[in-house]
């Protein structure tokens, strides 16, 4: 199994703290920007950061890049992958395919996406997210895009359970202002976006900040445009040998952020569910062993 190798806003990330003062704030720059900041020139992108050329190349050499160009080719490839289609993803994955079975192939896939996943999240920044989505003053909404609608779907039906003041926004703009204007600040907007990103997801999310909404983006290791508007972000790699790319580390985020919510909220969870569980029995719902 071949592990995936860091971005370059992960390499970033990384070394931040080994960083100057003025490379740290050139690596923000980047990091708010990416990766379009660093696609123009060394100057151009000198001039945004506010910082010297000299200082755009101490960074890059950092990273372990020979010089600018190298760091922007680099850029390049990523972007390339941000924007492959499901075809040119089959053919690649097609050649030069191991001897083995393909369950086994992609087993091996997903399992180095969790532990790729999991490597790279922030703690801090995730109970951050659960305490969020558990406070009750806050309302919740959730969308996503054609594949990740059903991430999204998954993750309200759950926190219905959990807390009320939760709604799954649809896919379609014509159904965006009936649940937008319901939307106050400190509400939490849950958005899913992997690549071929969306303009429906980036267009929501950019008139969600815009009313103050604290946006929560859950985004492949190439990382979503929205999350320039997302004040948290949690990015599951996705790669399998298939033409679409593979949810599941997607899955095991939004299973744990359910986790943590529903033990930040269990006293009046647990009085919820007692509540939904006889509206279940009263309504014949399940099916009863005899």
């Amino acid at each position: 199994m071949v592990a995936a190798l860091p971005t370059i806003e992960q390499q970033i990330r990384i070394a931040f703290e080994s960083l100057t003062r003025a490379e740290r704030q050139l690596a923000q720059h980047i990091a708010r920007n990416y990766p379009v900041a660093a696609l123009g020139s060394i100057t151009a992108l000198a001039k945004a950061a506010e910082v010297s050329t000299p200082t755009v190349v101490r960074l890059v050499q950092k990273l372990g890049f020979k010089g600018y160009t190298d760091f922007q080719a680099s850029i390049r490839l990523e972007v390339e992958e941000r924007l492959v289609s499901p075809l040119t993803k089959h053919d690649r994955w097609a050649e030069g395919v191991p001897d083995t079975h393909i369950l086994n192939r992609f087993a091996d896939a997903v399992v180095g996406n969790l532990q790729a996943t999991l490597g790279q999240i922030d703690h801090a920044d995730f109970d951050a997210i659960a305490g969020l989505l558990a406070d009750k003053d806050r309302k919740v909404f959730a969308m996503g895009g054609r594949i990740t609608h059903t991430m999204a779907d998954y993750f309200v039906t759950h926190m219905r359970v959990i807390r009320p003041g939760v709604a799954l926004i649809s896919a379609m703009s014509n159904a965006w202002p009936p649940a937008l204007i319901d939307m106050s600040p400190g509400d939490v907007l849950l958005a899913f976006d992997i690549r071929r990103y969306e303009n429906n997801v980036l267009q929501l999310v950019e008139i969600a900040s815009d009313q103050g909404a604290e946006v929560v983006l859950v985004t492949d290791q190439w990382v979503s445009p929205a999350a320039a508007r997302a004040r948290y972000r949690l990015s599951a790699h996705i790669e399998v040998p298939s033409a679409w790319d593979s949810t599941v580390a997607i899955q095991i985020l939004v299973e744990t952020l359910l986790a943590a919510v529903q033990t930040l909220t269990w006293e009046d969870t647990q009085a919820r569910m007692k509540r939904l569980e006889e509206l279940y029995a009263k309504s014949r719902f399940f099916r009863r062993l005899r």
